[in-house]
C-alpha cells in the first residue's frame, strides 16, 4: 500500500498551490499550516531547491472524532499535501493516505474517520 496518492497538473507551482487550496476548502479542510520548503532551506542553510510547499489540512469535524478515539493521534495531525515544481509549467500535487499512516495504531475507532479523510483526499486530488 502506498503511503500517498498523486496527481500530476500541466499548470505552474503558484497555480497549483491555489488550486489544491480551493479544493481543500470545498471538502471542508481548512489550511492550518503552510511551508514553503525552498524558502526555509535556502534561508536555514543556504542551498537552493525547487518550488515545494507542504499545506497543513484539517477537517476539524473529523480530527475531533479521531483524537475523540485517539488521544495521541494529534501526533499525526494536520494531514500533509505537498505541492512541488516538477518542471516549469508541470506540477505535482501528492497528499497522505490516512489509511496507511494509520495503521500502525492499533485503534478500530480510527479506521472509520480514517477512511474518510482518504476518501475526501483522494476527491481533492482527483478535482485538480
Amino acid at each position: 500500500m502506498s503511503y500517498y496518492f498523486a496527481k500530476t497538473l500541466p499548470v505552474p507551482f503558484d497555480q497549483a498551490v491555489a488550486r489544491t487550496i480551493a479544493a481543500l476548502k470545498a471538502e471542508q479542510f481548512g489550511l492550518v499550516s503552510e511551508i514553503d520548503i525552498a524558502a526555509t532551506l535556502k534561508a536555514k542553510i543556504g542551498v537552493d531547491f525547487h518550488p515545494y510547499r507542504i499545506l497543513g489540512a484539517c477537517n476539524p469535524t473529523l480530527a475531533h472524532r479521531a483524537l475523540s478515539a485517539e488521544d495521541k493521534i494529534g501526533t499525526m495531525l494536520p494531514c500533509n499535501v505537498i505541492v512541488q515544481e516538477l518542471a516549469p509549467g508541470r506540477t505535482e500535487v501528492a497528499a497522505i493516505d490516512p489509511v496507511a499512516s494509520m495503521q500502525a495504531v492499533a485503534n478500530e475507532g480510527l479506521a472509520d474517520v480514517a477512511a474518510e479523510v482518504r476518501a475526501r483526499l483522494k476527491k481533492v486530488v482527483e478535482s485538480l
